[in-house]
């Protein structure tokens, strides 16, 4: 019981930016410290939790103490009383990285262009595998600078980017191969899991760094999507005015408007999700609450149809990568849900509600694997059914888990956070599976 307080006590610290990875595990090794003594003076384990806790004082107050005992920290200039001049000053600077970096994405985007390869001049396929390698290690170095990355670290992210980069690129793709399109696919997924360890800054194993990571992605996903709405607004008034002039403002706006805004958006977005975090939390818990019964309907509608038309799945290639889709986007609305949840509320009906939208994804799920297999044995096997193959046990095994530890959580078997470590436990198992499809399958499917 003391693991599972002092974890989620771990996860609230790890948002507040002025603390430092190292810093948390000083704090928690004074904590337990200070649980230890009230326990011997014969207080039981909660009490001397809620204690120790209390004793800590004022986080800022507390930031200050470290900030002055530690004064070659930089920041220290953040915590320790800073002028607010300089304060402004950090923020100022901090906000001209951030806008560097995204214009770099975004010329990044347009870099290809110099060796004869044009977005809309039929180097589609190059695009698509490679579109990932250049805009997200600008993001990797987002986080590497916020987080003061050591060098080790920044050189294992560096060379799984780099590791990426030569599997879609030096790989013989036949033209238009499967493999070429599963690695197109599944590398964006791979290096955006890449990301995460920079976000957690060398903590990537410590189960609140990586809620922390699901959570992160979820608000960058809510506000990058507006962006892009106010981009949509920006690119029909640019169309628009130049009209009026007579002008055609299409070709600047498909060959620089919206591929080079939709790269510096990728690095802007996180960094409006790192400056305004109490915002977006609000935010989570409704769009759960929103999509969830969305979903859970959708699925069961789908089932019923299924049973009531008794018409087979056509496990075409377009087919298993919308089940695969609608699958993910359900597992992602799962752990949305899950990471906005305050894991000590008691369970109640929205708990019930997300055991169903889990047990209709583990319904549609297997109804896909079924039909994946009778595909698999009547016309044998190809790159495309084997990876919806693994893809779909991979989210089987997910699922059946998460729904196990839901029915047992809402019966008071266990608490919630059993089933926020089976998530975050899980994320390596995606990670390797996606680097699998872009590593190994070109090969063993002779690149086809």
């Amino acid at each position: 019981m003391l693991e599972e307080r002092m974890a989620e006590w771990r996860s609230w610290l790890a948002r507040r930016p002025a603390i430092a990875g190292a810093d948390i595990e000083e704090l928690e090794d004074h904590l337990r410290t200070q649980v230890g003594e009230l326990e011997a003076a014969g207080l039981a384990e909660d009490e001397a939790f809620l204690v120790a806790v209390k004793r800590l004082g004022d986080l800022d107050a507390l930031s200050r103490e470290f900030a002055e005992e530690y004064s070659e920290r930089l920041w220290k200039q953040l915590v320790a009383r800073p002028e607010a001049g300089t304060l402004a000053s950090e923020n100022r600077r901090e906000a001209w990285i951030v806008v560097a970096l995204a214009t770099a994405a975004a010329a990044a985007v347009k870099l290809p262009e110099l060796f004869g390869r044009s977005l809309t001049g039929g180097d589609e396929s190059f695009y698509a595998r490679n579109l990932a390698l250049l805009v997200l290690p600008f993001l990797a170095a987002f986080f590497a600078r916020r987080r003061g990355l050591d060098r080790v670290s920044v050189a294992w992210i560096g060379g799984l980017f780099a590791a990426g980069a030569a599997f879609v690129n030096v790989f013989p793709f036949a033209p238009g191969s499967h493999t070429e399109v599963l690695a197109a696919l599944h590398l964006p997924i791979a290096l955006w899991l890449t990301v995460g360890v920079a976000y957690a800054a060398g903590r990537w194993r410590d189960p609140a760094w990586r809620m922390n990571f699901v959570r992160f992605s979820g608000e960058w996903f809510v506000y990058y999507a507006l962006i892009a709405l106010g981009g949509g607004v920006l690119t029909a008034f640019t169309l628009f005015v130049f009209e009026t002039i007579g002008l055609d403002a299409g070709r600047f706006v498909g060959s620089w408007l919206l591929p080079c805004g939709a790269a510096g958006a990728v690095v802007i977005a996180a960094w409006l999700v790192e400056a305004k975090q109490s915002v977006v939390e609000n935010m989570a818990p409704v769009l759960a609450r929103l999509f969830t019964p969305l979903f859970t309907l959708l699925l069961l509608v789908f089932l019923g149809t299924v049973v009531a038309t008794g018409n087979p799945l056509d496990v075409g290639r377009e087919l298993l990568i919308g089940f695969d889709l609608l699958l993910v986007l359900v597992l992602g609305l799962l752990l949305y849900a899950i990471s906005a949840r305050d894991p000590r509320t008691p369970a109640g009906p929205f708990d019930a509600l997300q055991l169903g939208l889990v047990v209709a994804a583990l319904a549609v799920d297997a109804l896909a694997l079924w039909a994946i297999a009778s595909r698999i044995s009547a016309f044998g096997w190809s790159p495309n059914k084997v990876a919806a193959l693994g893809e779909n046990l991979v989210l089987l095994v997910n699922l059946a888990g998460a729904a196990w530890l839901y029915a047992r959580f809402l019966r008071g078997r266990v608490p919630f956070a059993e089933l926020e470590r089976w998530q975050t436990a899980y994320l390596p198992v995606f990670a390797a599976w996606v680097w699998i499809v872009v590593a190994l399958f070109p090969p063993l499917f002779g690149f086809r």
